[in-house]
Parts: C-alpha cells; sequence; structure tokens
C-alpha cells in the first residue's frame, strides 16, 4: 500500500524549495476564493434581502435625493462583491512566474551537476529536470484553476450587483411614495 503522505513529501523534495513556495501562494489564493464563493452564496443573500427590505420603507424624498442613495448603496454592495479580486488575480499572475523560477533553479542545479559529475550520470541530472518541471507545470495547474474561478467570481459579482439595483428600482416603484424611473 503506497503512503500518500509519503508520496506527497517526495513530490515536494523533487520539486524543489520553489515548490514550498508555490504550496503557500495557492494555499492563500485558494483561501480567498473560497472566503469569496462564501460571502456570495451565505452573506449577499442576506445583505440583499436587508437593503431591500430596508428601500421598502424608505421614506420619500426628491428624486435626485432617491437615486443618489440608491447609488451609493448599489455601490458599496458591489465593493463588497469585487473585495479581493485584485489580491486573487494578482496571485494567480505569481504563479506561473514562480513556476519559471522553478524552472531556472532546477537547471542551475542540472548544470551544477553536469560541472562536477560530467554527463555520465543520469540519475543526479534527473533530479534537477524535476527541480526544473514540477514547479513549473504546479504554477500552470494553480494559475489556470484559480482564473477560472476568478472569471466566475468576477461575472457573479456583475451579475448579483445588476440584480441588486433592478430590484432596489422596482421596490421603489411599488412604492406609492415614489415615483422613480429606472
Amino acid at each position: 500500500m503506497v503512503d500518500p503522505v509519503l508520496e506527497l513529501r517526495r513530490f515536494f523534495d523533487a520539486g524543489g524549495p520553489v515548490l514550498w513556495l508555490i504550496f503557500g501562494v495557492a494555499t492563500v489564493l485558494w483561501s480567498l476564493i473560497i472566503e469569496r464563493y462564501w460571502y456570495h452564496m451565505r452573506i449577499f443573500p442576506r445583505e440583499f434581502a436587508e437593503l431591500c427590505s430596508r428601500w421598502k420603507s424608505q421614506p420619500g424624498s426628491d428624486v435626485k435625493t432617491v437615486d443618489m442613495l440608491l447609488r451609493r448603496d448599489v455601490s458599496r454592495i458591489r465593493q463588497r462583491l469585487d473585495a479581493h479580486l485584485a489580491m486573487i488575480r494578482t496571485l494567480i499572475a505569481v504563479c506561473p512566474l514562480l513556476g519559471l523560477l522553478g524552472t531556472v533553479t532546477g537547471m542551475i542545479h542540472v548544470f551544477e551537476t553536469i560541472s562536477f559529475l560530467g554527463t555520465g550520470n543520469p540519475r543526479a541530472m534527473a533530479a534537477g529536470v524535476s527541480m526544473a518541471t514540477i514547479p513549473t507545470m504546479a504554477g500552470l495547474v494553480v494559475a489556470l484553476s484559480g482564473f477560472v474561478f476568478s472569471i466566475r467570481l468576477q461575472r457573479g459579482g456583475r451579475q448579483k450587483g445588476s440584480k441588486l439595483r433592478d430590484e432596489l428600482l422596482k421596490k421603489l416603484q411599488q412604492c406609492p411614495v415614489h415615483s422613480l424611473k429606472p
């Protein structure tokens, strides 16, 4: 039976120290992505309902003030929906660069091995090649998977922000005090 922890340790050892750095960045990246999904699925619906109920009973005032308050509330919610997206995109951009760093350090290891032992020891050179390719692969996998989810978060935030604005305008038009048009 293969011990998964031992296999994981071998993988990280073969990838070199840069792989640990990519793992750290991936952990932060996925923590932020999970937090954003938690917000979109659990917290945003509550905030949406609270805002809609508050606007349903909004006291009447002039159209300009109501429009300004509506824009303010929608803008605040959109900012919350888009929170951490810039950091997520930055971490996504860093991952392939760290993979490239792993490639360079692995190739330096290969060249050092060749300079000390010559080309007659392929096993010694294989460690450097692993150190060169594994971080590159890991950096690209983390970046591509993170990119897919960041795009989904961004699109979901835009859709929810538009839906919020439309819903608030509908609530205002239903209220007899307001005659605001979209």
